[in-house]
Order: C-alpha cells, then structure tokens, then sequence
C-alpha cells in the first residue's frame, strides 16, 4: 500500500493538517466513488464544488482530504491538505498512485481543433505494424495494443487515464499515442503526465462556450507545449497562422510541417482521387488511402511525428501507404446505383470547410453535391450560423437537420443556422429536424454519381436527445436508405 506522503512528492502545498504517514488504497474526485483509506479530492467546477462534499467523502472513510479552502471545522483524525490547485494535485497524485506510468512509455500528445484522432489513431496503428506495442487514447476508443475500452472523453480524467497507462505498461507496451483536448489541458486533466512529443494541428473556431473567448482557446493549446521538457519533440503546423504560437516558450526540440512553405517535413499532393491520393512527402512519393489537403496535413504530422521519435523514413512511408482512414473520418460509402455518400466528423466551420472544398476540388460540377448538416446543442452558438453558411457555398443543396441537440431544442438550434443562409442560396436549402428523415431525403434527392455529404457526428453511434442517448449511426442510416432505392 502506497504512503500519502508518498503521493505529495510532487505537489506544491499550502499547508499539511493532520499525518501524512496513513496508507491509500484508491483516489477519489466524486464523493459518491469514496472508499475505505480514499483520499478525496474538493474540485471545484463548471457545474458544482467539490468543497461541498467534504463531509459526505469523510462519512465513507476518506482517509484525507486534498482542497482549496479548509473547512470551519477541522475532523480529528483525518489529514487535510490545502494545495492552491486541487485538479493539479489530483493529476500529479493519480501519476504517483500508479507508479508514473507516463515516465515508462514512449508518450505522445497530438492538441488542435481538427485532425487530433487520426493523427493520434494513425501513429498508433503504424507503430503496431512495424512491430512496437502501444496504447492509444483517442474521441473514438481507447487501446492497449489492439483491445479496445469504450472512450468516454477525448481526453480522460486523471485517474482513468492513470489506470490505463498502467495497464499499457503491464501489457508491455512501448508507445501510448493521445488526443489532449483543451478542456483537458485548462482543467489539469494532464498534470503529472510526462510527455515525450506534442504536435499542433491547427486552431479555429471551436469551444468558445468553454473557454468564453478566442485567445483563452489558443492559451490552453500554448499552456501543454510550455510544459514540455528539454528532451522532448514539439512539432507544428506552420502554415497555421498561430503554429509558431506553441513554440514560443517551449523548452523541447521545435520541428515544423507545411505543405506551402520551407519546413522540416514537407509534402505536395501530386493526384487526387475518391479512393487515395499520391503525395511527395519530403521528395518521396507515396500512394494513401488518405483524400484531401486537410489528410495531407494528418499524414505529414504522423510522418514528422515518426521521425522525431526515431523510425526509419522508408519503413514508414511504406506503413502510410498501408493505413486507412479512421472510422468516421471522410467514410465513403457508395450506392449500387453510383450515387456516393461521405461521412464525416466534421463538427467545426474549418472542418465542415476542408471537407466540401476537398470534395469540391474533386467532383466534376455535373454532379449535385447535397450536404446535411447540423449542430450539437449546448454548444458555442455563434459557430452555427457559420457552418451552415459554408455549406450553401459549396453545395448544391443542403439540409440543416439535428446533430446532438442534448438540451436544446432542435428548432432553435436550427433557427440560428438558418440566419446563415443568404437570400441566394434560400431556395436550394430545406430544414429537416429529424436526422434519419434528412438523411432519406438526401438519397432520394440523389442522382446517380451525385455526392451527399453527411457531417457532423463521423463515428458516433447516438444521437443525444434531452440529456439521454438513442441508438443512431449515420453510416447505418445511409446504408439503409441506399438498400431502399
């Protein structure tokens, strides 16, 4: 059994009440999961402050008590801990009870707006072929070589992410690749995490109802590359306007990527195609089962990322030209009557943007392309108006229908994307509340070798409606309307 005092060794404390020499059998920031010898942690949220369950911890035998305000009357026999950050000192507690699993593997952050899980996913899977047991942590599942664990963030809590590393580093792993999300950073989900390598991939609009504003959002991103140590790898997107931005402080090695301007590792795509696309990256051609500028931008991050952790650039250029895109992740699925159907996580205004341009770039114009888009509920709303903007540029017709209204209501989510509709384009958009409905009436709209877009939800297999999540997949949905034609 691990000692408390053994658990403060890297935490920054206030002031100590109580012994440090009792033994700790489990951590807990939720004080209905408190135990027997658990220490508790009062975080203070969004939503609720855990200082307001001090007493309910200690009635289930909590051993100590790690806050920021002390109570009004301190229990006899139980430790307090006052520490200036509880989060922090619950990342940096979970590392210590785990037995620094971080500092046992070979481990990578990939940060950004957009193309986090394939970056993140991809590095994993190559890693794996050419022969290295990894972990992943990714929006879609986690991994401990190939089983997989439901994920329930894109960047888990610090003792689930703790817990799994562990189990990483038991299972003999070397690597564990991972999306760390700015909501993980801004609230210490990190803290005590011994990163070896971070990549940028760009920043845009998103997560504004979090952060409140743009350069709070670009804060958070910065905050994890200023923590990186000397020995490790940072690499960014150049050709993103605040790509520079993360290496301005940072202590690690700086490398960059670009596809329009001298870098460490650059790439040009040389043909394009609805199956793959073959790219010169840094002099060398390679055929990917990859589409698009924006996958141009995820394949030389992994490519740059390989490098920087030491791989031969033929071996891995090799695997690339082997790996296929992640579920959810620009999914073409074609009808026997040739119309085609990309589905796409695409949940942001530059996303829902990379992808219809790349689509656009590549269609002929003779064919339609039909968009249905959406956006989540409880979300930053003043992206809504923005994305559905973007869509009446590209697309010969759209359909605004419902995302993940959670507990909005669909109508009003879509009111506000209807104020981004212009006069011009009113005529060639309909609004449809009921995402299956939409997606039926897109095929129906189709023509042979027309192009329906479906954004927004990529891989997820619900739709979340008032709090509670029904069974909905957009790839089985298009699938059953192609079967119906």
């Amino acid at each position: 059994m691990i000692t408390l005092n053994e658990l403060l060794n890297e935490v920054t404390t206030i002031s100590i009440t109580g012994s440090i020499t009792a033994g700790v059998e489990g951590l807990a920031f939720d004080s209905r999961k408190v135990d027997k010898y658990h220490v508790f942690f009062a975080i203070r949220g969004a939503h609720t402050d855990g200082h307001r369950y001090m007493d309910t911890a200690i009635e289930r035998g909590a051993v100590a008590i790690v806050c920021e305000q002390l109570p009004e009357k301190i229990k006899p026999g139980l430790t307090y801990i006052l520490v200036e950050n509880a989060a922090k000192a619950l990342g940096q507690m979970a590392s210590a009870f785990y037995g620094h699993p971080s500092s046992k593997l070979i481990l990578v952050g990939v940060t950004g707006t957009n193309g986090k899980t394939t970056i993140a996913s991809l590095l994993h899977r190559m890693v794996m072929n050419l022969g290295h047991a990894a972990g992943l942590l990714s929006t879609i599942q986690y991994l401990i070589n190939d089983e997989g664990y439901p994920a329930s963030h894109t960047t888990p809590d610090p003792l689930q992410m703790n817990r799994l590393m562990a189990q990483m580093v038991e299972a003999g792993c070397t690597y564990c690749f991972m999306e760390v999300s700015s909501h993980a950073i801004d609230q210490y989900r990190i803290a005590g995490l011994d990163f070896d390598g971070a990549i940028f991939t760009n920043i845009t609009h998103d997560h504004l109802d979090y952060h409140l504003t743009f350069d709070a959002y670009l804060k958070a991103k910065k905050q994890f590359f200023d923590g990186l140590k000397t020995t490790a790898f940072a690499l960014t997107n150049l050709d993103d306007k605040n790509g520079m931005v993360m290496l301005q402080n940072t202590r690690a090695q700086k490398l960059t990527y670009s596809m329009r301007t001298l870098a460490d590792f650059r790439n040009k795509l040389l043909e394009s195609h609805f199956d793959g696309t073959l790219m010169s990256i840094n002099n060398k051609e390679v055929w990917t089962h990859f589409v698009g500028k924006f996958n141009g931008y995820n394949l030389l991050a992994v490519y740059g990322a390989a490098m920087a952790l030491g791989f031969d650039s033929d071996k891995v250029l090799v695997e690339m030209s082997k790996l296929k895109p992640v579920a959810g992740r620009f999914e073409v699925i074609a009808s026997t009557l040739g119309q085609y159907a990309i589905v796409d996580y695409a949940h942001t205004p530059d996303a829902l943007e990379n992808v219809l341009s790349t689509i656009d770039d590549m269609r002929s114009k003779n064919e339609q392309l039909i968009c249905v888009v959406g956006a989540g509920g409880d979300r930053d709303k003043t992206k809504r108006p923005e994305m559905a903007a973007i869509a009446c540029r590209y697309s010969t017709k759209v359909i605004l229908t419902s995302d993940n209204p959670r507990t909005e209501d669909p109508l009003a989510i879509l009111k506000d994307m209807e104020a981004g509709v212009d006069p011009l384009h009113r005529k060639s958009t309909i609004t449809i509340a009921d995402r299956r409905e939409a997606i039926k009436t897109a095929v129906l709209l189709a023509q042979p070798g027309d192009l329906i877009l479906i954004a927004g939800k990529g891989h997820e297999d619900y739709q979340e409606i008032n709090g509670v999540k029904h069974h909905f997949d957009d790839r089985e949905e298009i699938k059953k309307a192609f079967e119906i034609l």
